[in-house]
């Protein structure tokens, strides 16, 4: 029996031992593995999370008992000093030797620690063990006990940098993070996306320091602060260093393997050194003169360094590493595929960006258009996989290609086509290198129908997670092609979709969630189906949300949208955009006598930020008075109906969009959906009220109306699509009473009705087929269930304030009458807004 000792058990050190043992001739050899920290291999990818539940069993990639029982001999808080290469030896630190057949080194990597004067000092830490992050945590309550507001400065803006910020800010320190370079990110992104992502991050608290160099460390014994010189200082009362890696590399040095000459032991395409029996792989390899700090490079290296331990040598590594990747930072999706940046003598670059959502979306492009080669996605990368595919498998453009990332504007469809198009060899899962063809033939010839059960046989998604999406909708489409029914369960409590469950209410008359999950779901519900249901409800009988408060949102429970010092928005309707000056007086005094920051919304109207809960219903009171009612800007349900003024003012103006939009917007109000759902209405083709960019639209055109339908702005914004045109407007007002009906009725929660319509079989045919030409014989029936919600409308507001159980909801404390004192404010521009987080 020959002997394999693999030095490292991190994350790609457990996957080299995970591989070997899942090959039958594993059991020719004896495998020990040693690692420094004193517990088994974990997910350093989500160390983060640690800060969520402090449970470090959560993050274990296996527990201890799993060595064993495949027959792994692991030897934790042991680190290895010496290789003996001429005797095939090595000696660990407490002197024991042992030998090998076969030596794996898979030592990883250590922070960067750049020589600044004052780095040894008390409060500076490194970001890299569930050990550091226990200290930091330790010395985190011990500032927080001296001094209330503590200030954490993370050195460093990339990655890691920035997962460091997330992990001080949920330790309850104010993140300060310090940059050299003049952007955040500066591998991955460009100058733009950088931009917006610094946009988003300091919306959340983070403050950003970029161009910075940090020349001292201040603090007699423990730190204070930062020096950057020229007297510009940063007061700090903790240091978290995460500026870089370096390849632990140190046991290449010990028995002169070739090293690389800014670090990194050498290995060719087998993942050998210069000692073809010491194998290095992870970021200690140095391969194509490059190391790789990505998972799956290194999850590839530990699969190349299997095959060639068992012979197996037709299995190499790439010539060329991809180094796309997806994750989420601090709650927001970061990705780049292929080549990010692009010179303009190779290639030309679309751009899509959006301050105000957070969005920025780059794909490079050939010349010709037709060759898809890099891009970048900050604040929204839903479509990065089926991307990064057409990237790798060097698929064709659409002739538009701009809507691969503004969204298709054609008659129904994806931009994309379908997953299904990809080639079998197509990688859909490069962590674990799975191929559309190994998810597939899971699913058609193992018979594994579920997510998780693909997983577990192909371990697929069981990296960074971001084929996820892809890998669902291969099996979706995988079990049609078997003439299975795909079954999209609302939650692990209910055994329905959302449409079964719509049935269900509706046929058998249920009334409340209790009975709803008593005699047709298991456990006691979720969030995601207590809100879903409650849509359901609302749906069918149009009860507020008052009456189930407990299976509301918080912004649904109570009627108003909640801010991030916890005060709420007030916004009342004003259908159209209409106001009378009396009006606009009597919302300025209320805003004037309650201290609101009062701003003119997209959707023509007035919100009003920084009332207390106690307030709402006194505010309320207030408004109603004056005329006005909910808004239910809180609701997944009508938010506004758009307009322009039309021929009442304007000289280009084919009809009264004014009196038009005001109709529609009092006729649909109130009624909830799976997802918000907004109008707009232009008196001409020069659609000044952006009609088209709405769920539902209407255009005055010679001879009538034009109705567009399925169109959003947004993350994922999409043109909405033409229903009908050239119709009068009892006819217009029909057609999109049934199609909010049809979409209410089949709609998956949180769905809207663009990526509905998108995943429509049949598309914008089929819908007209349903609404205009009654196809399913229902269009009665819709008609009937949308008079029926229009007939039973009731104002929230109203409601609340005039039922005494209702209104006693709004208090800070169950138990007191006391407001919440803890909530603060600062002047901006003459009005406020809430003090930044402490």
């Amino acid at each position: 029996m020959q002997t394999i000792l693999v030095v490292g058990n991190g994350m790609v050190g457990y996957k080299f031992c995970e591989k070997f043992v899942a090959r039958a001739e594993s059991r020719n050899f004896k495998l020990v593995v040693f690692g420094e920290e004193p517990r088994a291999a974990y997910d350093r990818v989500h160390l983060s999370a640690y800060f969520e539940n402090r449970d470090a069993k959560a993050l274990e990639l296996a527990p201890l008992d799993w060595y064993s029982e495949n027959g792994i001999e692991l030897v934790v808080s042991e680190s290895v000093t010496d290789i003996h290469h001429t005797k095939k030896t090595i000696t660990t630190a407490s002197e024991k030797e042992f030998s090998y057949d076969y030596l794996v080194l898979a030592t990883g990597s250590a922070p960067f620690v750049p020589p600044i004067q004052g780095i040894e000092k008390e409060g500076v830490f490194v970001y890299r063990t569930i050990e550091d992050l226990e200290n930091m945590l330790a010395y985190a309550e011990k500032i927080k006990k001296i001094k209330p507001n503590g200030r954490a400065a993370i050195l460093g803006g990339g990655l890691l940098g920035l997962e460091a910020g997330k992990a001080v800010m949920d330790m309850g320190l104010e993140p300060h993070v310090v940059e050299f370079a003049p952007k955040l990110m500066p591998r991955q992104l460009d100058a733009r996306s950088s931009n917006v992502m610094q946009l988003t991050l300091e919306s959340m608290g983070i403050h950003i320091h970029a161009s910075k160099a940090t020349n001292k460390i201040l603090g007699n014994g423990a730190i204070t602060g930062l020096d950057f010189g020229e007297d510009d200082t940063l007061v700090v009362d903790m240091l978290v260093i995460s500026a870089g890696i370096r390849p632990r590399d140190e046991l290449g040095k010990t028995c002169n393997l070739e090293m690389g000459v800014r670090g990194g032991i050498v290995v060719n395409d087998k993942m050998q050194t210069s000692d073809p029996d010491i194998y290095a792989i992870g970021e200690v390899a140095l391969y194509n003169q490059m190391i790789y700090g990505l998972v799956a490079p290194g999850y590839e290296m530990a699969e190349v360094a299997v095959n060639q331990i068992l012979k197996k040598e037709d299995v190499i590594m790439r010539p060329e590493i991809d180094m796309s990747t997806k994750l989420k930072l601090i709650g927001v999706d970061v990705a780049s595929f292929g080549i990010p940046y692009m010179p303009a003598d190779k290639g030309l670059s679309i751009i899509y960006e959006n301050k105000t959502k957070g969005i920025y979306k780059r794909i490079n492009v050939s010349h010709d258009g037709k060759t898809l080669l890099g891009g970048i996605m900050v604040g929204d990368a839903e479509d990065y996989s089926i991307l990064h595919q057409m990237y790798l498998n060097d698929m064709p453009l659409p002739d538009n290609a701009e809507e691969l990332i503004v969204g298709s504007r054609g008659e129904g469809g994806s931009a994309f086509g379908s997953a299904m198009d990809l080639p079998d060899t197509a990688m859909v899962c490069s962590c674990e290198a799975v191929t559309k063809g190994g998810v597939c033939g899971s699913v058609l010839v193992d018979g594994n129908e579920t997510i998780k059960a693909v997983a577990m046989a192909t371990k697929a998604t069981t990296g960074c997670g971001g084929c996820k999406p892809m890998v669902n909708d291969l099996i979706k489409e995988s079990l049609k092609t078997l003439g299975k029914t795909v079954k999209e369960r609302i939650c692990e409590h209910f055994d329905f979709s959302r449409q079964e469950l719509f049935d269900i209410v509706k046929l058998k008359d249920v009334q409340n969630f209790d009975d709803l999950l008593d005699d047709f779901g298991t456990g006691h519900g979720c969030e995601v189906c207590k809100p879903a249901v409650a849509a359901v409800f609302a749906s069918i009988y149009n009860e507020t949300a008052n009456r189930q408060d407990t299976i509301q949102d918080t912004n649904d429970r109570y009627l108003a949208n909640i801010q991030r010092n916890g005060t709420y928005s007030v916004v009342p309707r004003v259908a159209a955009g209409e106001i009378t000056p009396k009006q606009l007086m009597a919302m300025g005094r209320i805003a004037q006598k309650y201290d609101l920051y009062t701003k003119i919304t997209g959707g023509q109207r007035i919100d009003m930020f920084g009332a207390k809960l106690h307030e709402l219903p006194l505010i309320w009171e207030e408004l109603i008075k004056e005329g006005f009612e909910t808004g239910q800007a809180y609701g997944k349900s009508l938010r506004t109906v758009k307009s322009c003024v039309g021929s009442t003012w304007c000289r280009y103006g084919m009809d009264e969009s004014v009196s038009f939009a005001v109709e529609i917007e009092h006729r649909y109000k109130g009624i909830r959906s799976p997802h918000k759902f907004k109008g707009g209405v232009s008196g001409c083709i020069r659609e000044c009220a952006e009609a088209r960019g709405k769920d539902f639209g209407f255009i005055a055109v010679e001879g009538g109306w034009n109705v567009y339908v399925g169109g959003n702005g947004g993350a994922n914004p999409k043109h909405a699509v033409l229903l009908a045109e050239k119709v009068d407007k009892a006819a217009a007002l029909t057609y999109v009473d049934r199609f909010i009906m049809f979409y209410i009725k089949t709609a998956q929660p949180l769905q809207r009705t663009a990526p509905w319509l998108e995943k429509l079989e049949g598309g914008i045919t089929y819908l007209q087929n349903v609404v205009i030409n009654d196809s399913l014989g229902i269009a009665a029936e819709l008609d009937a269930e949308m008079q029926a919600l229009v007939d039973s409308y009731k104002c929230e507001w109203q409601e609340a304030i005039e039922t005494p159980e209702i209104r006693e909801r709004y208090t800070h404390f169950v138990n007191s009458e006391e407001t919440d004192s803890n909530i603060e404010f600062v002047e901006l521009r003459a009005q406020k807004m809430p003090k930044e987080w402490a």
